[in-house]
């Protein structure tokens, strides 16, 4: 429990919301009988609640349900709050009268002592202690019994009105800024994609191709070369098996028979709709690139149990960002594991791509610290080979609106549309000459370091708006925003009669049980 603040304003009073609010939760009618979900009484669930007026519910209940549940109705100007799960600490004011589920507690403040508006405010005030003050380990949880007990300093009644109109001033003014803040960001992403459309169109180098024509040839020549330096490639992997086959052979045949590599299959032309290239560009299928593109083990080969504290890296799902490697995830297998499928072994300067594709597409260029790992099977990892295209020239191309848009048409999975390592091979993407590859990746890096230097600028401001809401409240709380006014009744005055109404209910209540004993008993 939270302590009491010691520093008491002039007509303020100490209390606990118990003491200022009638306290209730909600409850969930039976999933097993439908028909409790097609009435017309609004359902809250705590997913829902943040706007500070919450007016609509995603789901309706019947009259029934409420009788056969421990759901139930709290008016309009209720205040609810998420007390664990998810969305703990999340709040609204019931701008109808709806029910909840168990998970939110919902206050119905006395309206002669507390301004509901006022209670809002001091609960979003009070989020993060609340939080910090749930029971329950990794899964806190915000029981009504820590929300009765909580101390609250209650000031007059006409005093938390002008506190409420102040706070909405002074936030209508912040919110104004943090709009403007996440507009900025808005059109900072806009811009990066503009970067990169135009980088991959040739756009972004048409000047220094001019300046440097003497260094540039045909498309394709360019392919040429590819083509040449991807069947050079497979006539060394040959002559290597056909050395390892002997020397199996003159071993007595002991262990398996090492594989024979693939031989390069050339991809057809397909028609997609790509954007016009400069004459010395040409597009050019994944799959006829000097690459190599594998998965990671499926089913059996890699499992959850298989992980352990440290070993061998695993590189999963939840490190592909967005041209970004999330270093925090770690997930490791041990030697012996890793030796049973140390074919998928990835390293740094591989590209890995996400297959589960959503509104775009996450691929990065592992970092170096990356010495050794193994990706897994829904990680799909291409390998560059070769002087004539850039990993992190073909990384970039295949996170932009573009690549995409390739394959948006052929995603497929409900829920977790993914797409496989031939469809990977289908991309088609832009090649341009070794050179100009630099001179584009150099530009980029340019312009997208201006870029993060804006969304760090206006990460800091965002936080300093955040900062400032936390102090306005604060003050609000401690008597400290608004002048208090003498003529305003203390709250003294209006917890003593708020306790005298209790007690009255109370003596009320037990006489008429009496009562009916009496007549019972009759």
């Amino acid at each position: 429990m939270k302590e009491r603040i010691h520093r008491t304003p002039k007509g303020w009073s100490e209390a606990n919301l118990d003491d200022v609010a009638k306290w209730g939760s909600g409850g969930t009618p039976s999933r097993r009988t439908p028909k409790f979900y097609s009435g017309s009484i609004p359902w809250i669930k705590t997913g829902e609640l943040g706007p500070k007026t919450i007016r609509e519910a995603g789901e309706h209940i019947t009259k029934e349900a409420i009788q056969k549940s421990s759901a139930k109705i709290f008016p309009k100007g209720s205040v609810g709050i998420a007390m664990y799960g998810a969305t703990i600490g999340k709040l609204s004011i019931w701008g109808i009268d709806a029910s909840t589920n168990q998970a939110c507690a919902v206050a119905q403040p006395y309206e002669s002592v507390l301004n509901n508006e006022f209670l809002y405010y001091f609960l979003l005030s009070e989020k993060r202690g609340l939080i910090n003050s749930g029971k329950g380990g990794a899964q806190p949880n915000i029981s009504q019994g820590i929300l009765k007990d909580w101390p609250i300093l209650l000031p007059p009644l006409n005093e938390q009105r002008r506190i409420v109109a102040k706070i909405e001033e002074l936030f209508s003014e912040l919110d104004k800024g943090v709009e403007s803040l996440k507009t900025a960001r808005a059109q900072q992403k806009t811009y990066r994609q503009a970067v990169l459309k135009h980088a991959f169109e040739g756009k972004l180098t048409a000047k220094w191709r001019e300046e440097n024509k003497d260094k540039l040839e045909p498309a394709d020549k360019l392919l040429a070369r590819i083509k040449a330096e991807r069947q050079a490639r497979y006539q060394k992997q040959l002559k290597d098996w056909q050395q390892a086959v002997k020397k199996w052979e003159d071993g007595g045949k002991d262990g398996k028979k090492p594989a024979k590599p693939r031989k390069p299959q050339s991809l057809r032309e397909e028609d997609i709709e790509v954007p016009n290239l400069p004459n010395e560009w040409a597009w050019e299928h994944v799959g006829n690139l000097n690459v190599d593109v594998f998965d990671g083990p499926f089913g059996s080969n890699l499992k959850t149990s298989d992980y352990v504290d440290e070993g061998v890296r695993v590189i999963r799902l939840e490190n592909i960002g967005y041209l970004e490697f999330i270093e925090n995830k770690h997930s490791y297998v041990t030697e012996h594991k890793y030796d049973s499928i140390k074919k998928h072994t990835v390293h740094a300067g591989d590209i890995v791509f996400s297959s589960f594709i959503t509104d775009g597409i996450r691929t990065v260029v592992l970092p170096s610290s990356i010495k050794r790992a193994v990706n897994k099977a829904d990680c799909f990892c291409i390998r560059v080979h070769g002087k004539f295209i850039g990993n992190e020239f073909l990384a970039f191309f295949l996170s932009t609106r573009a690549a995409y848009k390739q394959i948006e048409g052929g995603i497929h999975g409900i829920g977790r549309p993914r797409i496989n390592t031939t469809q990977l091979k289908c991309f088609v993407v832009p090649i341009c000459s070794p050179q100009e590859q630099i001179e584009i990746m150099s530009q980029i890096s340019e312009k997208l370091s201006l870029i993060e230097n804006m969304d760090q600028s206006i990460d800091t401001e965002l936080q300093k708006s955040e900062a400032l809401h936390q102090s306005i409240l604060k003050k609000a709380f401690s008597g400290q925003l608004v002048p208090q006014d003498p003529n305003d009744e203390p709250a003294s005055v209006l917890l003593e009669r708020i306790r005298a109404e209790k007690e009255a209910q109370a003596k009320t209540k037990a006489k008429a049980k009496k009562t009916t004993k009496r007549k019972t008993a009759a």
